[in-house]
């Protein structure tokens, strides 16, 4: 029994680990000391992780070295190791007590550590493998018992949870991350004013993106167009730049020639080679000569046309792969580059243009005055040039026309030629202010920047910039200006996508918690000024965690966003409607003024929700608990409000079916009792708090108990006896429920027995199973581990299941009922006639007995509905040749209404409440007739 509570106590541990944010490594760290604790005859515990090539590396375990290597060194090659590839493809545990009779295990690992006995079981969650689990001796088998086992299974399934909370919180970092970098990379690029500026930014992300730092750029050349060269090699690179260049040199590679680049430069997409000898594609001279293994190619491409290539190379041994998703992202950095490049070539272009220019002119001595005066007119330009961020450039003069355009401003204003600018006013690109004609009129000393203006295209259109206007001098005279702007779309578009994301729900495009806060801030600072009041409303649909374990979260986000609709047409002009996360909502009311103004919403909304929602092709009715607060009746701060909403919505939660609460003082404490709560109950396993009632269930035609059912309760050390539904919601949000269910199983089965050996007639014990027991993998062996230890005959246990249970995975549930019914236990159905299920399939489930659920015969003479439903209960357990109990008789009314309808086996308040063991055994020893 110690340590049966150890295992129970070890277990609510890992699931308290898994529900913190404590690393991975640490909480597998404690599953491998909860695994080599248990089993104590093992000698080696670890557990592996899959890599990127198919083998599985060790990750943690015990101990940390073996034979002088440590964990991380360990791999599990499933080339040799047939068991591990078995354990992979079966996603089953195996276990083999002796080697020698096995050809499966690795024979190298099996004769270097000697090992007699091996167990390996999948790190596996809804079919995805995660990892593998190995325990093995040196020398000494195991001799392991199924019991133990099974109980390493159970420590692999909170594995298992660990690595998928772990997984799906790193995919939600890394696209956060991916986002910021790439409004980095945009930051930083937009700042660079070099070509070596905006390469070394590129390289630099690259870098951090592809964790490669050998890195390159080709460019086709500036002023030919056409012939490709090494330019630039980042200065992170295993090569220097100098040593890179005189090689490409030595070789006399000919790019042009190339089929790599050239695939590249006509396909405009990424090419990437893991092995580049066993591609008939690249140079291989080439690959000798710079020690290249493996080769990726990005195309620089901007305004559809190619700049060049981005080459990164794999020096050294191993894989080099990327995923799609990483592909990518590195081309949207080069995509990015491409475009900062594209002005900054033309900025080259131009510069050399200029100095042949400037050549011709010096040796025409004919025209030397007019040859001096085009050079100075040229060299302004070229310090125009160098000096702008390489986008759209166009001049004016001091009657603000357009002298000059470059390329790019042609492209970028909707042009077809320079020509259409030249000479047209200022006014057909941009509406110029006053500042700006009194800072270069008056002033003429500076430069002004303007940021998210609007330039006008050919066609009309504004688009948003970013641009400086610079004065253009002769000597002390301002004779004109020169105007360099961007094109800001992209960026503006992706900060409104970011500040979208931020303050409104994804799924319902509502405002979201922050956006709310702020909203009911503003409206907190203006009724403290003007003495007005304020309202806010917390709704929390009823059933919708029913919706979404039975229908799926496809359907559930469908249900969500037609809530918010409804919900957004219910409220006035000025209110706000949010969404909290899952399925609450908050609707925040200003300018209030009476309490009848709030109910008028209230009642508006339980009116929106008394129409069916359509899922499925199914009408499905749904409900909302509705909490209220006011300002300044409940709070002054958008936090106490919110709170204080919150725990009144839980007070119309003990009312089902939109119902509604304003917030009273006290209710806040049940919020925090609840949290203490669950604190409290981590610890009553292994305290021992929790006990068995047992109800006895009776043959009223004989007079006498025939069965009895295990019922759970809490025995606080403070508060006393605490009932199932206070805790037992707990205990399944937290996943206590499975070892409490298992414990729970045990001692019902042991205390069966107990009784049975003292000569009491009880035909069976009945256990309810929670929808967290029954979709665990190892419930059968469970069952069977629980009936063996009590040495208890399987048809002397009946558990009982829920219709919500059974409907919501059918399939995996009709095999499980059926494994449990092929192992002779008996299987019920509990509260019967609540559920959603079909009748239509009732008779194909493998079941023993239907439980009448004790709501039907509350009021049943005055009811002839529940009348009606409890009669046809029985008549059809009758056709299907099921035993039928009625829970819930009270009163003598309920016997002789069933007694007529040929119930006989009943379960109620009217025989005996749920008592302990030591009170059941005493009122087994007296006779029926005392027993009501």
């Amino acid at each position: 029994m110690l340590k049966e509570q150890m295992r129970y106590s070890r277990l609510a541990n890992l699931t308290k680990l898994i529900n913190t944010k404590l690393e991975l490594r640490e909480v597998l760290e404690h599953v491998t000391t909860a695994i080599s604790e248990e089993i104590v005859q093992c000698d080696s515990v670890g557990i592996y992780l899959p890599q990127a090539d198919g083998t599985f590396r060790g990750y943690v375990g015990k101990p940390e070295v073996i034979n002088g290597w440590t964990l991380d060194m360990h791999v599990i090659d499933t080339e040799m190791d047939l068991l591990a590839k078995e354990v992979i493809d079966t996603k089953k545990t195996i276990y083999i007590p002796d080697t020698s009779k096995d050809n499966r295990p690795d024979p190298r690992a099996v004769q270097g550590f000697q090992i007699k006995s091996l167990l390996v079981l999948p790190i596996s969650f809804e079919q995805e493998l995660f990892g593998l689990v190995f325990l093995f001796d040196y020398g000494v088998p195991m001799n392991l018992m199924e019991s133990e086992i099974q109980t390493v299974e159970a420590y692999v399934n909170m594995a298992a949870v660990a690595i998928r909370n772990a997984r799906n919180l790193t995919h939600k970092e890394n696209l956060l991350a991916e986002k910021q970098l790439l409004l980095d990379v945009t930051r930083d690029l937009s700042m660079s004013s070099t070509l070596q500026e905006c390469l070394d930014s590129c390289f630099f992300y690259l870098s951090k993106v592809l964790d490669n730092c050998n890195i390159g750029v080709h460019l086709l050349d500036p002023i030919t167009e056409s012939q490709l060269a090494p330019a630039k090699l980042s200065k992170d690179s295993d090569w220097t730049e100098e040593d890179w260049m005189r090689t490409h040199s030595r070789i006399g590679m000919d790019e042009s020639n190339d089929l790599v680049f050239q695939e590249v430069i006509r396909t405009k997409q990424a090419v990437l080679i893991p092995d580049v000898f066993n591609d008939g594609r690249p140079n291989h001279e080439l690959c000798r000569q710079f020690g290249i293994k493996g080769l990726l190619m990005l195309p620089l491409v901007a305004m559809k046309e190619v700049l060049g290539a981005i080459a990164v190379v794999k020096l050294d041994e191993g894989s080099f792969l990327y995923s799609e998703a990483t592909l990518q992202f590195a081309q949207s950095i080069v995509d990015a580059t491409a475009s900062t490049l594209s002005n900054l070539l033309y900025m080259e272009k131009q510069e050399n243009i200029i100095q042949e220019r400037t050549s011709e002119i010096t040796v025409k001595n004919e025209a030397l005055e007019r040859a001096i005066a085009e050079l100075r007119q040229l060299s302004r330009e070229k310090e125009l040039i160098l000096n702008s961020a390489g986008e759209g450039i166009f001049g004016l003069d001091l009657d603000r026309k357009i002298t000059f355009c470059n390329e790019a401003g042609v492209t970028m204003l909707g042009y077809d030629k320079k020509d259409e600018l030249i000479g047209q006013p200022s006014c057909i690109v941009f509406q110029e202010r006053q500042d700006q004609e009194t800072a270069v009129v008056f002033e003429g000393l500076k430069d002004n920047f303007y940021e998210s203006d609007s330039f006008y295209r050919k066609d009309g259109s504004v688009f948003p910039v970013e641009y400086v206007i610079s004065a253009i001098r002769e000597g002390d005279e301002v004779v004109g200006e020169v105007v360099t702007f961007k094109d800001i779309t992209q960026r503006k578009q992706m900060e409104e996508e970011i500040k979208y994301r931020a303050y409104f729900d994804g799924l319902t495009d509502l405002p979201n918690r922050l956006l709310l806060k702020d909203r009911l801030q503003q409206g907190l600072s203006h009724a403290q000024s003007t003495g007005e009041r304020l309202a806010v409303l917390y709704l929390d649909l009823d059933r919708f965690k029913f919706i979404n374990d039975s229908l799926g979260h496809s359907y559930g986000d469908h249900l969500l966003r037609d809530v918010a609709r409804r919900l957004s047409s219910c409220v006035p002009l000025g209110a706000t409607v949010s969404r909290q996360g899952g399925d609450e909502f908050t609707i925040f009311l200003p300018h209030i003024h009476t309490e009848d103004e709030v109910l008028e919403v209230v009642l508006r909304v339980v009116d929106a929700f008394s129409e069916p929602f359509e899922l499925m092709d199914n009408e499905i009715y749904m409900k909302a608990s509705i909490g209220i607060s006011l300002y300044p009746d409940h709070g002054d701060t958008t936090e106490t409000l919110i709170k204080n909403a919150d725990a009144a919505m839980y007070k119309s939660k003990e009312i089902s079916g939109n119902s509604y609460h304003f917030f009273r003082a006290g209710m806040d404490v049940r919020t925090i009792e609840s949290i203490k709560l669950e604190n409290d109950l981590y610890k009553a396993l292994e305290q021992e708090e929790l006990v068995i009632y047992y109800q006895p269930q009776i043959d009223y035609s004989e007079k006498r108990i025939v069965g009895v059912e295990a019922l759970l309760r809490w025995n606080h050390p403070t508060r006393g006896m605490i009932a199932p539904d206070q805790f037992i919601p707990i205990a399944e949000e937290t996943a206590l429920i499975i070892p409490i269910g298992e414990w729970v199983l045990k001692e019902a089965c042991l205390q069966l027995k107990s009784w049975l050996e003292q000569g009491y007639a009880l035909s069976s014990m009945s256990v309810n199973l929670s929808a967290r027991q029954f979709e665990q993998n190892n419930l059968y062996a469970l069952v069977q581990n629980a009936l063996s230890e009590a040495g208890l005959l399987p048809d002397r246990l009946q558990l009982e299941l829920t219709e919500n249970l059974i409907i919501k995975n059918q399939e995996l549930t009709l095999k499980t009922m059926r494994e449990l019914k092929d192992l002779g236990v008996k299987i019920a159905i509990d509260d019967f006639g609540t559920g959603y299920s079909s009748l239509g399939y009732l008779k194909s489930l493998p079941i023993d007995t239907l439980k009448i659920d004790k709501s039907f015969l509350q009021e049943i003479k005055s009811e002839k509905d529940n009348a009606a439903i409890t009669h046809t209960i029985i008549l059809l357990a009758r056709n299907l040749n099921l035993s039928v109990v009625a829970e819930g008789v009270e009163t003598k009314e309920h016997v002789q209404f069933l007694s007529e309808r040929g119930c006989r086996l009943m379960q109620g308040y009217y025989f005996s409440t749920p008592m302990t063991a030591e009170e059941f055994a005493l009122l087994m020893d007296r006779s029926i007739t005392e027993v009501h």
